[in-house]
């Protein structure tokens, strides 16, 4: 396909296409691998050369199924790679069944060569897993962000659309794959071409690794009232002890009635109500995420005990914690 002749070709230098190697996880998240991969396409088509050549592998070298159930014919089982290749991961759903030993053999044998390695979505636990994040700033998908940081103590987790930090690189998914791209192509030729290919993809808000990835708390819950959106970072940013409705009250400089007719008129709940489900769905989180135990779960969320703690999951989600885990693990094995 010819380029329209509105788009011009940005003029590049190049001795050899920088090769990327997508690794694709069972249940891989089919737009951050689409995306990365179109965005390079599209570098190649725009500069006229081909900077970039990709090929994919996976464990077994043979087909490989997305979130969505479409089936990949991957070019290459797990095998040794070139110093200056780029590994880029991707996950997506339940990637930590994905992720098997074989598979973080294999990434720590090839990093041990000073590759590039880079996780896009849930990836960022395959990394981890594998100890290529440690000490390292890194972020992954919002929600498996809970478990991540329960796991991994020893990477530096932030909320940041992408990250880079060295020779790692990681993603929060969905289209934060451009972003992180468009950046690769600007540090490798140059932001005129970056530019380019941002134009091309229709991408006009370009985001930084200083943007964090979840919608600000008015766009979310849909209400722009400062006090409310206040009150509602400070509930989410202390699960794990959490702050009485008086004290919340006061932080915003109003009476704990007031607040509860704030909370009633925008949300139709309570304080307590509301800060009980984002506590609740922290914990679902944690327990479909992680291997901790359900007394783990309940601390970590706030609850003094676990009796207290699944009387209150039995309410809102009309199971136990121990059973939402069981059916969660039996739908894993079929």
């Amino acid at each position: 396909m010819s380029a329209p002749r509105s788009a011009t070709r940005i003029p590049v230098d190049t001795d050899k296409p920088r090769r990327f190697v997508f690794v694709l996880l069972d249940q891989f998240s089919l737009m951050c691998f689409a995306t990365a991969i179109d965005s390079l396409r599209i570098a190649n088509r725009m500069s006229g050369k081909k900077l970039y050549s990709w090929t994919t592998m996976g464990e077994g070298g043979g087909t490989v199924a997305c979130s969505a159930g479409t089936l990949f014919q991957l070019d290459h089982d797990m095998g040794e790679l070139n110093r200056d290749d780029t590994i880029m991961v991707c996950g997506g759903m339940d990637v930590q069944e994905a992720t098997s030993k074989k598979m973080l053999g294999w990434l720590r044998r090839e990093a041990r060569k000073g590759l590039v390695v880079g996780g896009l979505c849930t990836a960022s636990y395959a990394l981890a897993k594998a100890g290529l994040l440690d000490g390292k700033r890194a972020t992954i998908h919002w929600e498996n962000q809970d478990s991540f940081a329960e796991e991994f103590q020893e990477v530096d987790l932030t909320k940041s659309v992408f990250v880079v930090d060295g020779n790692r690189l990681t993603t929060a998914g969905g289209t934060s794959s451009i972003d992180l791209m468009l950046k690769l192509i600007a540090d490798d030729h140059g932001e005129e071409l970056a530019n380019a290919v941002a134009d091309q993809l229709i991408y006009s808000s370009i985001r930084t690794d200083q943007d964090t990835q979840r919608l600000s708390v008015p766009t979310r819950i849909g209400v722009r009232h400062p006090k409310l959106s206040q009150v509602i970072q400070m509930m989410e940013n202390n699960i794990e002890e959490p702050i009485s409705p008086s004290l919340l009250a006061k932080e915003v400089g109003m009476s704990t009635r007031q607040l509860e007719r704030l909370f009633r008129r925008y949300l139709n709940r309570s304080p307590k109500r509301y800060y009980m489900e984002l506590r609740l769905q922290k914990a679902r989180n944690l327990l479909m995420q992680t291997d901790m135990s359900v007394i783990n779960v309940a601390l970590a969320c706030g609850f003094a005990s676990p009796s207290h703690f699944s009387k209150c999951y039995r309410a809102h989600y009309e199971t136990t914690p121990y059973r939402e885990r069981g059916s969660h693990a039996a739908r894993l094995s079929i």
